[in-house]
């Protein structure tokens, strides 16, 4: 059994990740900035005031953890590496730190042509600020996160949307996991499988991965 403290528990992503830790019997705690309103979180799962982008929630939360899943969303572009930030600089100070497992953006992934999605022409404004501020994230963790255990995980581009919990999937780096018809396709369930998964059975340590069917 492991500790997994899951910023953003409140979340569609973040939700869902709790739940299957808690259905695996790990031991949860839930970051969110207003418990008053997690009332649906799984019975056992304790539930805590936290803000990844806070050293002092980190420090609070980071020494009896295994792991840090950070499952935050916002539209400022500045949010994601700033939690990025803030969690390796303050893990860095521990003797035995957890390790960070960021929830990114699939836009992040890239297109044949080697380019991002979020670079291609038609890619939608609204979501550019965010898009954005997850590659910075990504690209912080890649060249300023020396020292810390992390995984930056990155759900399909296009095709991810709550669902079924199937259990299964297939992963891949930077390019999307596509099917024989070209798509990439799975619900926010299957990536807390696979986000669990990854916590129990490491392969992805200081790297990004993707999942899909």
């Amino acid at each position: 059994m492991s500790t997994i403290v899951v910023f953003g528990a409140g979340g569609t992503a973040g939700s869902r990740v709790v739940a299957e830790a808690a259905d695996r019997g790990h031991r949860v705690i839930a970051a969110v900035r207003r418990p008053e309103a997690t009332s649906y979180l799984p019975d056992g799962v304790r539930t805590v005031t936290g803000d990844a982008t806070s050293e002092r929630s980190v420090r609070e939360l980071a020494p009896d953890a295994d792991a840090l899943v950070v499952a935050i969303g916002g539209g400022e572009r500045g949010l994601w590496r700033s939690a990025a930030e803030t969690l390796v600089t303050t893990l860095r100070s521990l003797p035995a730190a957890p390790r960070i497992i960021h929830l990114g953006g699939g836009s992040t992934l890239l297109t044949p042509r080697g380019t991002r999605f979020l670079d291609e022409p038609d890619f939608p404004e609204q979501y550019r600020d965010s898009a954005l501020g997850q590659a910075d994230a990504l690209d912080y963790y890649r060249s300023s996160a020396d020292g810390v255990r992390w995984t930056y995980v990155s759900p399909p581009p296009l095709e991810f949307h709550p669902g079924d919990r199937t259990g299964h999937y297939r992963t891949g780096t930077d390019e999307p996991v596509t099917d024989d018809q070209g798509r990439s396709v799975l619900t926010y369930e299957d990536l807390a499988v696979a986000i669990v998964d990854e916590i129990e059975q490491p392969r992805y340590v200081n790297t990004r991965f993707t999942a899909a069917y």
